[in-house]
């Protein structure tokens, strides 16, 4: 983890917070990327694994490459730390739309810092802006804000898991086929608000896209 991007970004971020006078919507956003881009995979590899998990692998901070990462040393060990980078992953992306729904912020604003969350983990400031893919984030998101399209995603994800071991392949089919079934099942949302949805997609597809083309010439490793 870079300490002088992560000194840089908070002094640049607390410089302007405290001269400019923003609006409220922007300091949600502001607070969602940050605890969005909280390397949650990275510090547990290094610290409960003894392993840099950007030196490993593929180099990603989410779960798997941390399980993978941690596996050949201890398997145990590997399966959980992986399922607690897991659960961090989608809490940071949740635990602020919670707290900021429940002092009555504007959905428009939740959904913005739904986008601005997985943003930070995919970009983070504290990884000189690199960062993981956001599948696990964009659950979190997801899953407060739609759960009903969340639980699809969910049991989509993990048949297709059971049946191919792709982690990748399922986990751009679960939350592609969440994003598809929106409107259909929350079509009392307004347009505007499927458009982070959008973003976050791209940003997820758009991570991936070595996986898919691994997926695609057959070379992809399963779990």
């Amino acid at each position: 983890m870079s300490l002088t991007y992560t000194v840089i970004y908070f002094l640049i971020s607390g410089l302007i917070l405290t001269t400019l006078h923003f609006p409220a919507g922007l300091v949600c956003y502001f607070i969602a990327f940050t605890i969005g881009s909280i390397p949650f995979g990275y510090l547990l590899g290094r610290w409960f694994g003894g392993v840099d998990v950007k030196k490993v692998g593929s180099g990603n901070i989410g779960a798997t490459n941390v399980y993978r990462a941690i596996k050949a040393q201890d398997p145990k060990r590997a399966k959980i730390i992986g399922g607690i980078t897991l659960l961090l992953d989608g809490m940071k992306g949740a635990f602020p739309i919670l707290v900021a729904k429940w002092m009555g912020v504007c959905d428009g604003v939740l959904w913005g810092m739904a986008f601005f969350g997985v943003a930070g983990h995919c970009f983070s400031p504290f990884l000189k802006f690199e960062g993981g893919k956001g599948v696990a984030t964009s659950a979190g998101v997801l899953g407060v804000l739609v759960p009903t399209a969340f639980l699809v995603g969910i049991a989509l994800w993990g048949l297709v898991l059971k049946t191919t071991r792709y982690s990748s392949l399922a986990s751009l089919t679960g939350l592609g086929v969440g994003a598809i079934v929106l409107p259909f099942l929350y079509p009392e949302i307004s347009i505007e608000s499927y458009v982070p949805v959008y973003l976050i997609l791209f940003i997820v597809f758009y991570k991936h896209r070595t996986n898919i083309w691994r997926l695609i010439r057959g070379e992809e490793g399963k779990i």
